[in-house]
């Protein structure tokens, strides 16, 4: 057993771009030379777990305070097969893809990784 997992470390450790951040939900979030990062889709996922993945960054990466704001810069709807990116900016800000009341433009950080939670309470 101890083989095959750190078998499976290392094949996931080789699949992920060197600068690559793996969230808490398993999604991956790319950071790009322009400040943007791109979660890409890697199976069923909604835009929560897109945001949850975009929080987790911000929060764990980053090391960013909650109040800090993510920017969505893909426009929705997100097409089948397709990522988000998302920015601290609000330079060429889109809707979020979520359901708020207000600025629907942006939403903190806090906010995102808390889609996390409300993920992890449904399942169980």
């Amino acid at each position: 057993m101890f083989r095959s997992a750190a078998a499976l470390c290392a094949t996931l450790a080789l699949a992920l771009p060197a600068n690559a951040f793996m969230a808490r939900n398993s999604l991956v979030v790319e950071p790009r030379a322009d400040g943007t990062f791109e979660v890409p889709y890697r199976g069923l996922s909604g835009a929560s777990d897109f945001w949850c993945a975009a929080g987790d960054y911000v929060f764990r990466e980053l090391g960013l305070p909650p109040e800090t704001r993510i920017f969505r810069v893909s426009g929705p709807p997100r097409r089948s097969g397709q990522g988000i990116t998302f920015s601290l900016s609000p330079e060429g800000a889109t809707k979020t893809g979520l359901f708020i009341l207000g600025d629907n433009r942006s939403v903190s950080a806090a906010h995102a990784r808390q889609l996390c939670e409300v993920k992890t309470l449904i399942a169980d």
